[in-house]
């Protein structure tokens, strides 16, 4: 189900979810729990959800849901409004990977690796991170229509943005480093400053 699909009911109970998750981790995330947790049936779980993978599906698209991006309805972008969405998906980036949710799920998924890989790896590829994969790379190609964006191949270029956003610090952070969510405002136009220096046009690239 895609995350704007979530009614406001579903929603507070997958942010329900997240919670016992970090407070208590895998084991903490049993239907029942959620069931009371949430102050709802176990049917309507099962009826929203399906089984545990769908609601940890689930529950990983509107974690992803939180990084916004611009949605294309039709009117053309503007240098500004380019620079506006860009720094807004930077920032988003930043706080949800830095967030003690994003964080408890990877760290879940590392730990449960093996030679045969992670289902919650694999959960965590498909509906988080490719969904915001591909809205921001759906971002870059309008600027790249609207003739504010140059570059031949969109997935080297959305692979330096992320890059240029992040750069090392999930890992650090994954390690035990403290996030600054004060720094993410200027770590965020910095980023997209420096982006724009590599596949800006002479509309959008800083003097």
């Amino acid at each position: 189900m895609p995350a704007a699909e979530f009614s406001p009911r579903q929603s507070a109970v997958l942010a329900e979810a997240l919670r016992l998750l970090v407070d208590g981790g895998d084991k903490a995330l049993t239907t029942a729990g959620l069931a009371r947790a949430a102050n709802c049936s176990k049917e309507s779980l099962y009826k929203w959800f399906g089984d545990r993978d769908g609601l940890l599906s689930a529950m990983i698209s509107y974690q992803a849901s939180k990084v916004r991006t611009f949605e294309r309805s039709g009117e053309r972008l503007s240098p500004q409004t380019l620079i506006e969405h860009l720094e807004l998906f930077a920032r988003d980036l930043l706080e949800v990977l830095s967030g003690e949710i994003s964080l408890a799920l990877n760290r879940l998924a590392i730990g449960q690796t093996s030679r045969d890989g992670s289902k919650l790896g694999q959960m965590l590829l498909l509906r988080g991170r490719r969904q915001i994969d591909r809205r921001a790379r759906a971002l870059l190609d309008s600027g790249r229509r609207d003739g504010l964006l140059r570059f031949d191949d969109g997935d080297d270029a959305y692979h330096t943005l992320y890059g240029l956003i992040v750069s090392d610090l999930h890992v650090r952070l994954l390690l035990g480093e403290k996030p600054e969510p004060k720094t993410f405002d200027t770590r965020a136009r910095k980023a997209i400053s420096a982006f724009l220096v590599l596949h800006g046009t002479d509309k959008t690239s800083p003097a």
